[in-house]
């Protein structure tokens, strides 16, 4: 029996899907997170090492003892690894943890390469753009050979959160104590109160900060060190990095923006949208455009745009994205949320190598 493996390496988790070679879903597991860029390579491995075992345990007839050497070939989508130095690096630790030589049954590249599996569904399309928006984000753009293989073009992002995640969690919930601060300069120079905003009620109860007139108290609480947090006695939600204090705020944006209709907290998603558009458009060439000047740019609308992570799965958020492309001038043939990346990445990589390999 022959098993094809996906694993998706995520900022908030780790996700493993084994298919059989017919393309059915025969064992999924779940880890915690696995940023490349973020934790050490041991790390790493470990965490892929302990949801690859519980996916093989979890398999319909599970193999016994359950043993990587049924995986016949395996597909990586890791966050962090965005240079060809990170990728020989997660390449040789995966290749000696599942004992498959480094080649072509072991595909190695960023989280964002399994998102253009389902273009392998789509025959009047032979580019993707490929955008993650999560913890963090990145967009990439996918060629599709003949042969059904995928060759990528050019990306942007994937930088993280100090220089970049652009329309990603960091982003949002940045962008909400800026303009929330920027609205107690306004107040400092008299001018006309803004309307009442439930979204900053929630960031300050967030921060424990009583009164809308003390809103500046929260920089000391963004800025503080995590020691220092822990010795003053924080509350427990505060005692973590502080770029985490800042993309933890996003689900109150969200909620305020989508369930109570606040402007203010609209603004901020439509900037962040904004800002994720750009990216995307980027990578595009726009019906006008003259193709000499980008080369690899991709024409929309005869492409596939996949959408993957947490903040673009909600669908008011795609729009404001797909909104703001509009305004950029490009409309995509076809627009995707892919929801199981890892599911994806297995079912395109059984059907692909299993013939390959028989």
């Amino acid at each position: 029996m022959s098993l094809f493996l996906c694993v998706d390496c995520g900022g908030s988790k780790t996700s493993a899907v084994i298919c059989d070679a017919d393309g059915r879903i025969v064992g999924r597991a779940l880890s915690g997170p696995s940023n490349f860029a973020n934790i050490p390579v041991a790390v790493f491995t470990d965490t892929v090492r302990s949801v690859v075992s519980d996916a093989l345990k979890s398999c319909v007839s599970p193999p016994s003892p359950p043993s990587t050497e049924l995986i016949a070939a395996a597909w990586f989508g890791i966050a962090g690894v965005d240079s060809p130095a990170t990728v020989r690096t997660a390449s040789v630790a995966l290749s000696k943890l599942l004992s498959i030589p480094i080649g072509p049954r072991l595909t190695v590249g960023n989280d964002t390469s399994l998102l253009a599996a389902p273009l392998r569904r789509y025959p009047g399309a032979s580019h993707a753009v490929t955008a993650i928006a999560g913890t963090g984000s990145c967009v990439v753009s996918f060629t599709q050979a003949p042969s059904g293989t995928f060759s990528e073009l050019a990306r942007i992002g994937g930088w993280g959160w100090i220089l970049g995640d652009e329309g990603a969690g960091y982003h949002v919930g940045r962008e909400a104590i800026r303009q929330m601060m920027m609205d107690v300069a306004r107040n400092s120079l008299g001018m006309t109160p803004p309307p009442t905003s439930s979204l900053k009620t929630k960031l300050l109860s967030y921060f424990g900060i009583t009164g809308e007139e003390n809103a500046a108290e929260v920089l000391s609480i963004v800025h503080t060190p995590e020691s220092a947090m822990e010795s003053a006695g924080a509350a427990e939600h505060l005692l973590v990095p502080r770029q985490k204090r800042l993309s933890q705020l996003s689900p109150l944006v969200f909620d305020a923006a989508f369930r109570d209709g606040d402007e203010f907290a609209l603004r901020i998603l439509r900037s962040a949208a904004g800002a994720l558009a750009d990216q995307i458009a980027m990578l595009c060439i726009g019906p006008d455009e003259n193709r000499t000047v980008k080369p690899k740019g991709v024409l929309a609308n005869d492409a596939l745009l996949c959408f993957g992570g947490s903040l673009v799965g909600v669908e008011s958020y795609r729009t404001l994205v797909l909104d703001e492309l509009k305004k950029r001038g490009h409309v995509f043939r076809y627009v995707e949320f892919v929801e199981d990346a890892a599911a994806a990445g297995a079912t395109c990589i059984a059907t692909s190598m299993a013939v390959t390999l028989n």
